[in-house]
């Protein structure tokens, strides 16, 4: 079930580049960029748990499902899995036998786009990560999931890395999938084919409710008005020009680990994607 969206990326990310599944890559995405312990990782009254890095929690309960993040230290359920079925469940959505279907919030359909060796390394980095004995449960859905989000993947090319547009859309899709959460819902999902970066998003948490902002060149409604490093300082700091704190669940603390020249990337991919007022 490959939708419109997801052409709309895969033509942005370009063509591929030789690189080598690393440790050091797998350590800057997962806690950098992809932000996986944000919904990974337990959280308490002083923010994340870190003595329970990725070792699960309840991320979303709605009268749709209560999803939840496993444990995926080798102290989870994980640790049975060989690198390439691990590999599969982060990229497919399918766990190891095909016995179940992971749903959203889990953005699936960006990761799909995860070259070979950032998976790879991803998954290095989570085997070498200290195991937590911890059960979080499991997800339930009350709506239909789909059988697959796509065809088995053979393989993804990695991009050349550097401050490009291309690179940026493979960083804000695939890797930080910004566009997932600041995309406005349509019948199938995120709505990338006709209001990509468009905002409106609702997320609702114990902070109350908030609304994904635009992320599109829009004169009113959207960046336009940001210098280059205003935009650094909101995605990094969550902290607006005026000093005045943005919400969560944006992961402002994996993303001020970010190098200069990948925020570079995804800013001059934003700049270019076609301008949209928010959602009515």
């Amino acid at each position: 079930m490959k939708t419109h969206a997801w052409f709309v990326i895969a033509a942005l990310v370009g063509t591929g580049a030789l690189a080598e599944p690393s440790l050091e890559r797998g350590e800057y995405l997962v806690e950098g960029p992809a932000g996986c312990g944000n919904c990974h990782t337990p959280i308490g009254p002083e923010g994340p748990v870190m003595e329970m890095n990725l070792a699960g929690r309840l991320v979303e309960e709605t009268p749709g499902f209560t999803a939840i993040a496993p444990n995926i230290t080798p102290g989870g359920r994980v640790a049975n899995w060989t690198d390439e079925e691990f590999a599969r469940a982060i990229r497919e959505g399918i766990t190891p036998g095909g016995s179940r279907v992971i749903g959203p919030p889990m953005p699936i359909a960006l990761y799909r786009g995860l070259s070979d060796d950032d998976v790879m390394s991803i998954v290095m980095y989570m085997r070498s990560l200290p195991a937590v004995e911890n059960d979080p449960g499991e997800s339930v859905y009350n709506i239909p999931l789909p059988p697959a989000y796509g065809p088995p993947i053979e393989t993804v090319a990695h991009p050349e890395e550097g401050v490009t547009v291309e690179y940026g859309a493979y960083l804000a899709g695939p890797v930080a999938h910004c566009i997932e959460c600041h995309s406005p819902m349509g019948p199938q999902g995120p709505d990338w084919v006709n209001q990509l970066g468009a905002g409106g998003f609702e997320f609702h948490g114990p902070w109350g409710v908030s609304v994904s902002s635009n992320l599109t060149p829009h004169p009113e409604d959207g960046i336009a008005e940001w210098t280059d490093a205003e935009l650094v300082q909101m995605i990094t700091t969550g902290m607006r020009p005026d000093g005045s704190p943005m919400m969560p669940p944006m992961g402002y603390g994996y993303y001020s680990r970010m190098t200069q020249a990948d925020l570079d990337a995804i800013i001059l991919y934003l700049r270019q994607i076609p301008a949209l007022a928010d959602p009515t």
